[in-house]
């Protein structure tokens, strides 16, 4: 069963129309995979719905149908990382390390604690799923398998 970390760039492309969103469509509603995602998500994406309402990119009812099916989709096909101390310390180190923002640092320490869980279990590594460039390097410089869904 293929295991993928999506952030919350890669989550926007399931329910807007985006460059990559035909590919993580695909990967979500196979329901072979597993999808993995931070609980920050919740708000990440959400505001990005808002954010497109506003610049009136999207309707509100667009705005609403988005929201709907993706908290619905958090509760019943996701897989959500809780933030915990653990994860913010791990995070906190990245942001040394690597040029990320403070969120994304968050994303990539859940996508790595998840990950780790997977190689205890003998399990097959996740495919970490970003648009941003910035955070696929420092995924891959902490060796993690990536996609970015603008490329596919």
């Amino acid at each position: 069963m293929p295991t993928y970390y999506l952030d919350s760039s890669a989550l926007v492309k399931r329910y807007v129309a985006e460059p990559g969103s035909d590919w993580v469509q695909a990967i979500c509603e196979d329901t072979k995979n597993a999808i993995f995602a931070s609980e920050l998500a919740l708000v990440e994406v959400s505001s990005a719905f808002a954010r497109r309402h506003r610049s009136r990119e999207i309707s509100d009812g667009e705005r609403q149908d988005y929201l709907d099916l993706f908290i619905g989709d958090c509760a019943g096909r996701y897989h959500l990382i809780p933030t915990e101390r653990p994860t913010i310390d791990r995070a906190v180190d990245l942001t040394q390390a690597h040029p990320l923002r403070s969120l994304d640092a968050v994303q990539l320490a859940c996508a790595l604690g998840a990950n780790g869980l997977l190689a205890a279990a003998d399990l097959p590594p996740l495919v970490f799923v970003s648009a941003d460039e910035t955070l696929i390097a420092a995924a891959k410089s902490e060796q993690m398998l990536t996609e970015n869904p603008n490329l596919r």
